[in-house]
């Protein structure tokens, strides 16, 4: 019996236990380190907030702290309420692992190992981004100490903060300590939404599996049925057409099961990730125009990247989800369904009307995803961003 923990979600494992959150250990050592965590997230979003109090508050002031800030509530946003659901999420596993267990054809084991080599690659590629990424971030903050080293050179520099702080203590003189802080909140947010996103990613990519196994069996019954056609072989045919149904059906409901369950984090996600995306951009806008040094762009472009990027493989996740159910409806209306027998043909015939109602990943009963909520985002976060812009 082949566990996906151990073949499909091997990596996830990996990553969530990294961040305490796999939901096959949740012992007392993990539950700190969600305290640990969600403290440390907490605490930088509090040190930005609070630069209000010693700084003369103006809309620029207002723009440039909450266009990072919207980030690391995304950060603390996911952390906190796959948290809370992480007993939820293995429920779904665990009714996912049972599904997987009942397959006994290989190619429909194939078939699920194939998507999970998918999800495995995917999972991989994204890590790599994340780690090379967050190591450049970094040395480009010690860049200029790397070099007084290496050149040694004894000029003095000061040290600036890229994100706009406030600890009520000399940040030249405590610089790397708050780099450290600040450093170390950035490197758990990246691995969170990290490591969340590809659960997701490989778990809606297993369900895209077991779609793809019920349009197997609709399509093999009905060839079955045209090579031998006999009383008892109607009777076989059915039984496959009824677990097809069934597959189908079970798909779709770990499907809205966890959006379901995600849905509070769903919904913040989509208002956080327009905010950042239109703030960010006016901040691009803005130091283009007043040509200010080249370096500020680095930041907001980092975070316009980061939510585009985010945005898209969400919806498109949910367009890859959409598409695979509808082939299951596709397959069975391109069959010769009409030479199958008679009590075939009602089983078929109820499966086309219940595909006349598209099935989609709907978030909050306002919003679809799929590339053209992605489309419907981006327009959205333009939109502000005009608004903003016009009104500066």
């Amino acid at each position: 019996m082949t566990r996906l923990e151990n073949h499909h979600f091997s990596l996830n494992r990996i990553l969530l236990r990294a961040i305490g959150l796999w939901p096959y250990e949740q012992s007392k050592s993990f539950r700190l380190h969600f305290i640990l965590f969600s403290g440390i997230l907490i605490s930088a979003i509090i040190f930005q907030l609070t630069a209000f109090l010693t700084t003369r508050c103006t809309p620029d002031l207002i723009l440039k702290v909450f266009s990072i800030v919207f980030i690391f509530c995304i950060f603390l946003l996911q952390y906190v309420s796959f948290g809370i659901n992480v007993e939820s999420v293995k429920e779904l596993l665990i009714y996912l692992q049972d599904i997987r267990d009942e397959l006994k054809d290989k190619n429909e084991i194939a078939i699920t190992d194939e998507y999970g080599r998918d999800a495995k690659l995917c999972t991989a590629v994204l890590t790599m981004i994340s780690i090379v990424g967050t190591f450049l971030i970094a040395i480009t903050q010690v860049w200029s100490d790397v070099l007084n080293v290496i050149l040694q050179i004894n000029v003095s520099r000061s040290h600036n903060v890229p994100i706009i702080t406030e600890y009520f203590i000399s940040q030249e003189k405590y610089y790397y300590l708050i780099m450290l802080h600040q450093t170390t909140a950035v490197y758990i947010g990246v691995f969170t939404t990290v490591a969340i996103g590809t659960m997701l990613i490989a778990f809606y990519h297993n369900i895209c599996g077991v779609f793809r196994i019920a349009s197997y069996r609709i399509k093999h019954s009905i060839i079955f049925n045209m090579i031998q056609n006999s009383i008892k072989n109607e009777a076989l045919i059915s039984a496959r057409i009824i677990c097809a149904v069934d597959f189908h059906r079970r798909a779709m409901e770990l499907t809205r099961s966890m959006v379901s369950t995600l849905q509070v984090m769903y919904c913040c996600l989509i208002l956080f990730g327009v905010a950042a995306l239109s703030l960010n951009l006016f901040r691009i806008c803005q130091i283009a125009t007043l040509k200010i040094d080249f370096m500020e762009m680095i930041i907001p472009l980092l975070m316009i990247l980061i939510v585009i990027m985010y945005m898209y493989i969400a919806n498109y996740l949910g367009q890859e989800v959409m598409d695979h159910c509808k082939d299951v409806f596709l397959n069975a209306y391109n069959s010769q369904w009409y030479i199958a027998p008679l009590r075939v043909q009602g089983l078929i015939l109820f499966l086309l009307e219940r595909g006349s109602t598209e099935f989609k990943l709907n978030v909050g009963g306002l919003y679809n995803a799929s590339l053209e909520g992605f489309a419907m985002l981006v327009k959205a976060s333009v939109s502000y961003f005009t608004v903003i812009y016009s009104t500066r």
